[in-house]
Protein backbone atom coordinates (compact mmCIF):
# COMPACT_ATOMS: atom_id res chain seq x y z
CA UNK A 1 0.00 0.00 0.00
CA UNK A 2 1.37 3.71 -0.89
CA UNK A 3 1.52 6.24 1.60
CA UNK A 4 -1.49 8.56 1.56
CA UNK A 5 -1.33 11.53 -0.73
CA UNK A 6 -3.16 14.52 -1.50
CA UNK A 7 -4.60 14.79 -4.57
CA UNK A 8 -4.02 17.86 -6.77
CA UNK A 9 -5.12 18.76 -10.11
CA UNK A 10 -6.10 22.13 -12.03
CA UNK A 11 -9.74 22.92 -12.49
CA UNK A 12 -12.24 25.85 -13.88
CA UNK A 13 -15.93 25.70 -13.83
CA UNK A 14 -18.47 27.95 -15.41
CA UNK A 15 -22.54 27.09 -15.80
CA UNK A 16 -25.24 28.21 -18.06
CA UNK A 17 -28.98 27.49 -18.77
CA UNK A 18 -30.44 26.26 -22.16
CA UNK A 19 -33.45 24.56 -23.23
CA UNK A 20 -33.69 20.50 -23.37
CA UNK A 21 -34.65 19.80 -26.92
CA UNK A 22 -36.78 17.27 -25.36
CA UNK A 23 -38.57 19.49 -22.96
CA UNK A 24 -39.95 23.32 -22.82
CA UNK A 25 -37.50 22.80 -19.39
CA UNK A 26 -34.61 24.66 -18.87
CA UNK A 27 -31.82 22.74 -17.99
CA UNK A 28 -28.47 23.61 -16.45
CA UNK A 29 -25.05 23.30 -18.26
CA UNK A 30 -21.83 22.82 -16.49
CA UNK A 31 -18.55 22.93 -17.66
CA UNK A 32 -15.66 22.10 -15.57
CA UNK A 33 -11.65 21.98 -17.35
CA UNK A 34 -9.40 19.54 -15.62
CA UNK A 35 -5.30 18.83 -16.26
CA UNK A 36 -4.55 15.67 -16.14
CA UNK A 37 -1.06 14.08 -17.64
CA UNK A 38 -0.43 16.96 -20.01
CA UNK A 39 -4.05 17.06 -21.09
CA UNK A 40 -6.95 19.83 -21.03
CA UNK A 41 -9.89 17.81 -20.49
CA UNK A 42 -13.12 19.74 -21.18
CA UNK A 43 -16.01 18.30 -19.18
CA UNK A 44 -19.49 19.27 -19.60
CA UNK A 45 -22.33 17.69 -17.15
CA UNK A 46 -26.01 17.80 -18.27
CA UNK A 47 -27.79 18.82 -14.85
CA UNK A 48 -31.58 17.43 -15.07
CA UNK A 49 -33.57 15.09 -13.92
CA UNK A 50 -32.69 12.49 -16.52
CA UNK A 51 -29.34 12.56 -16.31
CA UNK A 52 -29.04 12.38 -12.32
CA UNK A 53 -26.12 11.80 -10.36
CA UNK A 54 -24.27 10.84 -13.55
CA UNK A 55 -24.32 15.22 -14.49
CA UNK A 56 -21.72 15.66 -11.80
CA UNK A 57 -17.83 14.73 -11.62
CA UNK A 58 -17.48 12.75 -8.81
CA UNK A 59 -14.38 13.41 -6.88
CA UNK A 60 -13.24 9.30 -6.90
CA UNK A 61 -13.30 9.89 -10.80
CA UNK A 62 -10.48 12.72 -10.73
CA UNK A 63 -8.63 10.68 -7.81
CA UNK A 64 -8.35 8.01 -10.51
CA UNK A 65 -7.01 10.24 -13.12
CA UNK A 66 -4.65 11.61 -10.29
CA UNK A 67 -3.15 8.20 -9.77
CA UNK A 68 -2.66 7.30 -13.92
CA UNK A 69 -0.84 10.48 -13.65
CA UNK A 70 1.24 9.48 -10.64
CA UNK A 71 1.66 5.86 -11.85
CA UNK A 72 2.75 7.05 -15.26
CA UNK A 73 0.06 4.59 -16.54
CA UNK A 74 -0.12 4.24 -20.44
CA UNK A 75 -3.35 2.27 -22.17
CA UNK A 76 -1.21 2.07 -25.30
CA UNK A 77 -2.28 -1.57 -26.79
CA UNK A 78 -4.71 -2.42 -24.20
CA UNK A 79 -8.37 -3.12 -24.52
CA UNK A 80 -10.36 -1.34 -21.91
CA UNK A 81 -13.91 -0.79 -20.39
CA UNK A 82 -15.14 1.61 -18.27
CA UNK A 83 -18.55 0.72 -16.41
CA UNK A 84 -20.64 3.91 -15.12
CA UNK A 85 -18.79 6.26 -17.35
CA UNK A 86 -21.05 9.13 -16.40
CA UNK A 87 -19.41 12.53 -17.69
CA UNK A 88 -16.80 9.88 -19.14
CA UNK A 89 -13.86 12.00 -17.99
CA UNK A 90 -12.04 8.33 -16.74
CA UNK A 91 -12.59 6.55 -20.14
CA UNK A 92 -11.57 10.14 -21.86
CA UNK A 93 -8.07 10.31 -20.34
CA UNK A 94 -7.56 6.30 -20.78
CA UNK A 95 -8.62 7.21 -24.50
CA UNK A 96 -5.79 9.77 -24.67
CA UNK A 97 -3.42 7.45 -23.02
CA UNK A 98 -3.29 5.05 -26.04
CA UNK A 99 -5.86 2.95 -24.50
CA UNK A 100 -9.05 1.15 -27.38
CA UNK A 101 -11.66 2.08 -24.67
CA UNK A 102 -15.63 1.17 -24.15
CA UNK A 103 -17.59 3.38 -21.94
CA UNK A 104 -20.90 2.28 -20.34
CA UNK A 105 -23.87 3.84 -18.64
CA UNK A 106 -27.49 3.12 -18.50
CA UNK A 107 -29.31 4.37 -21.68
CA UNK A 108 -30.02 8.08 -20.89
CA UNK A 109 -26.27 8.43 -19.83
CA UNK A 110 -24.76 7.85 -23.38
CA UNK A 111 -25.69 11.49 -24.90
CA UNK A 112 -23.42 13.51 -22.17
CA UNK A 113 -20.42 11.22 -22.39
CA UNK A 114 -20.61 11.45 -26.29
CA UNK A 115 -20.56 14.95 -26.04
CA UNK A 116 -17.53 14.79 -23.99
CA UNK A 117 -16.31 12.60 -26.34
CA UNK A 118 -16.83 14.98 -29.31
CA UNK A 119 -14.69 18.04 -27.44
CA UNK A 120 -11.99 16.61 -25.98
CA UNK A 121 -11.27 13.35 -28.42
CA UNK A 122 -9.14 14.33 -31.98
CA UNK A 123 -11.53 12.74 -34.86
CA UNK A 124 -8.69 10.71 -35.79
CA UNK A 125 -8.60 9.16 -32.86
CA UNK A 126 -12.32 8.47 -32.48
CA UNK A 127 -12.32 5.01 -34.01
CA UNK A 128 -10.44 3.90 -30.33
CA UNK A 129 -13.55 4.97 -28.90
CA UNK A 130 -17.24 3.13 -28.13
CA UNK A 131 -20.20 4.25 -26.31
CA UNK A 132 -22.72 1.29 -25.19
CA UNK A 133 -25.51 1.06 -22.77
CA UNK A 134 -24.85 -1.68 -20.11
CA UNK A 135 -27.42 -2.32 -16.77
CA UNK A 136 -25.05 -3.95 -14.17
CA UNK A 137 -26.10 -7.89 -13.86
CA UNK A 138 -27.92 -7.60 -17.24
CA UNK A 139 -26.45 -7.62 -20.26
CA UNK A 140 -22.84 -7.84 -19.54
CA UNK A 141 -22.98 -11.44 -21.20
CA UNK A 142 -23.95 -9.38 -24.56
CA UNK A 143 -20.08 -7.45 -24.78
CA UNK A 144 -16.68 -9.46 -25.03
CA UNK A 145 -15.08 -10.81 -22.45
CA UNK A 146 -10.92 -10.09 -23.73
CA UNK A 147 -11.17 -6.53 -22.02
CA UNK A 148 -6.79 -5.98 -20.43
CA UNK A 149 -7.96 -3.49 -18.21
CA UNK A 150 -11.50 -2.95 -16.55
CA UNK A 151 -12.10 0.82 -14.69
CA UNK A 152 -15.11 2.37 -12.45
CA UNK A 153 -15.19 4.84 -9.74
CA UNK A 154 -17.63 5.85 -7.68
CA UNK A 155 -19.89 2.89 -8.51
CA UNK A 156 -20.12 2.04 -4.88
CA UNK A 157 -23.32 4.71 -4.25
CA UNK A 158 -25.60 2.17 -3.89
CA UNK A 159 -25.52 -1.68 -1.99
CA UNK A 160 -28.63 -2.84 -3.55
CA UNK A 161 -26.59 -2.86 -7.00
CA UNK A 162 -23.47 -4.73 -5.55
CA UNK A 163 -24.53 -8.54 -6.52
CA UNK A 164 -24.74 -7.19 -9.74
CA UNK A 165 -21.78 -5.09 -9.90
CA UNK A 166 -19.67 -8.22 -8.64
CA UNK A 167 -21.20 -10.81 -11.34
CA UNK A 168 -19.95 -8.00 -14.09
CA UNK A 169 -16.73 -7.53 -12.80
CA UNK A 170 -15.93 -11.26 -12.65
CA UNK A 171 -17.22 -11.47 -16.34
CA UNK A 172 -14.84 -9.12 -17.47
CA UNK A 173 -11.80 -9.89 -15.66
CA UNK A 174 -12.80 -13.47 -17.50
CA UNK A 175 -9.40 -13.60 -19.03
CA UNK A 176 -7.36 -12.28 -16.85
CA UNK A 177 -8.12 -8.02 -16.56
CA UNK A 178 -6.99 -6.19 -14.62
CA UNK A 179 -9.69 -3.64 -12.60
CA UNK A 180 -8.73 -0.36 -11.38
CA UNK A 181 -11.88 0.83 -9.49
CA UNK A 182 -11.62 4.04 -7.31
CA UNK A 183 -14.52 4.64 -4.29
CA UNK A 184 -15.66 6.76 -1.50
CA UNK A 185 -16.37 5.46 1.20
CA UNK A 186 -19.54 6.53 2.72
CA UNK A 187 -21.56 6.16 5.86
CA UNK A 188 -24.50 3.97 5.84
CA UNK A 189 -24.20 2.15 2.02
CA UNK A 190 -22.11 -0.83 3.03
CA UNK A 191 -19.25 0.34 0.69
CA UNK A 192 -16.77 -0.58 3.28
CA UNK A 193 -18.13 -4.19 3.73
CA UNK A 194 -18.55 -4.49 -0.23
CA UNK A 195 -14.59 -3.62 -0.70
CA UNK A 196 -13.64 -5.61 2.32
CA UNK A 197 -15.54 -8.64 2.00
CA UNK A 198 -17.51 -9.39 -1.38
CA UNK A 199 -14.42 -8.26 -3.53
CA UNK A 200 -12.05 -10.25 -1.78
CA UNK A 201 -14.31 -13.74 -2.20
CA UNK A 202 -12.94 -13.43 -6.23
CA UNK A 203 -10.18 -10.55 -6.46
CA UNK A 204 -6.80 -10.01 -5.36
CA UNK A 205 -7.47 -6.84 -3.89
CA UNK A 206 -4.53 -4.24 -3.54
CA UNK A 207 -4.85 -0.16 -2.54
CA UNK A 208 -2.72 1.50 -4.78
CA UNK A 209 -3.30 4.66 -3.84
CA UNK A 210 -5.34 6.84 -1.40
CA UNK A 211 -7.01 10.55 -1.13
CA UNK A 212 -6.17 12.88 2.10
CA UNK A 213 -8.95 14.85 0.78
CA UNK A 214 -11.91 12.58 1.29
CA UNK A 215 -12.38 9.17 2.57
CA UNK A 216 -11.52 7.72 -1.31
CA UNK A 217 -8.72 4.36 -1.84
CA UNK A 218 -7.76 3.24 -5.47
CA UNK A 219 -7.52 -0.72 -5.68
CA UNK A 220 -6.10 -2.62 -7.86
CA UNK A 221 -7.98 -5.92 -8.39
CA UNK A 222 -6.77 -9.27 -10.24
CA UNK A 223 -8.74 -12.77 -10.93
CA UNK A 224 -7.90 -15.05 -7.94
CA UNK A 225 -6.68 -18.56 -9.28
CA UNK A 226 -9.98 -19.97 -7.64
CA UNK A 227 -11.85 -18.19 -9.49
CA UNK A 228 -10.33 -19.84 -13.47
CA UNK A 229 -12.07 -22.91 -12.84
CA UNK A 230 -15.62 -20.97 -12.23
CA UNK A 231 -16.01 -18.83 -15.73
Amino acid sequence: MENMTTTKYETYSSSQTATNENSTSPISIRRSNYVFCGFNLKITGFMDAEMGVSSYIWESGLVLCQYFEKANISFTGKKVIELGSGTGIVGILAALLGGTVTMTDLPEILKQINNNIAINIPFACRHRLKVRALTWGEDHANFDNDYDVVLGSDLVYSSSSYPALVDTLRYFCHRGATIYLSSEFRNGNGSLLFHEVMLPTHFNCQIVDRSDAKYIAVYKLTKLDSETSKN
